[in-house]
């Protein structure tokens, strides 16, 4: 038995569905957390790495996270005050590319590999005025942990083109939620509306006790967008993100703002 897929894995696999198919590849991430976000056959623009040498990746598989079901996983068997996300990622996506025959790559490690681009090949997605990707279902209530790269050609369903919804939205209320206008700045023309992020104002306002709504519930710009409600996450997945991407901040900028 699988120790890290549990039972129910077995159940699945007992003569239904074979190991290294994309449909096998997406239960195995449903279980453990993770949601399937789309695969391609990469071309040489696509700065995808070689699996080895001499062995070239042809599908690549992007796994993320959607919604609540990553962070309920993740501190059912972590301690998310002691233990990294992004260390309990590469254990667990890692293991899935093995089981199926295959090799994972992470956005967190350098030389950062560009799974911005690779998001947009693999699934319609689409840069929202914040500059977080938006999807027509999730919103803006999801993120990409890894990829899982094969070296042959996996048989992939079409990719589902979904407009991009910031076109359709009249308001975007988005631009004017921040409580200190980060995003009240911006760029447009014809596809998109491009927000100018003021990142100092946003990481001062996170570090004083009026930044407390944000910090506890998340980004209120990000709250504000329409799209994804079901997926938004809960205020402990919330504000661990806002954490990290503070302590983040900090560092960059080298300030104890």
């Amino acid at each position: 038995m699988c120790p890290f897929l549990g039972s129910h894995w077995w159940t699945i696999f007992g003569g239904k569905m074979p190991l290294g198919t994309i449909a096998s590849i997406t239960v195995s991430l449903r279980e453990v957390g993770f949601t399937q976000r789309g695969a391609f056959y990469p071309s040489a623009d696509d700065d995808v790495p070689d699996i080895k040498n001499n062995e070239p990746t042809l599908t690549l598989v992007l796994a993320g996270n959607v919604g609540p079901a990553m962070w309920e996983r993740f501190t059912s068997e972590r301690d998310p005050t002691i233990d990294l996300l992004d260390e309990w990622s590469e254990d667990v996506i890692g293991k899935v590319a093995k089981l199926h025959g295959g090799k994972a790559f992470f956005p967190f490690h350098e030389p950062y590999l560009p799974f911005q681009r690779w998001a947009q090949r693999a699934q319609a997605c689409y840069a929202s005025p914040l500059g977080m990707f938006i999807h027509s279902d999730y919103g803006l209530w999801h993120g990409y942990r890894g990829a899982l790269a094969f070296p042959e050609k996996l048989q992939l369903p079409a990719v589902q083109n979904s407009p991009n919804p910031c076109i359709s939205c009249e308001m975007k209320p988005c631009l004017g939620a921040c409580p200190v206008g980060a995003f009240r700045t911006y760029e447009s023309d014809a596809a998109c509306i491009k927000a100018n992020y003021n990142v100092s104002a946003c990481v001062k306002h996170l570090g004083l006790p009026i930044g407390n709504d944000c910090m506890q519930l998340g980004c209120r710009a990000r709250r504000a967008c329409p799209e994804g409600i079901s997926a938004r996450y809960q205020p402990e997945q919330a504000n661990f993100h806002m954490r990290a991407f503070l302590r983040a901040s900090r560092i960059k900028e080298g300030s104890n703002i």
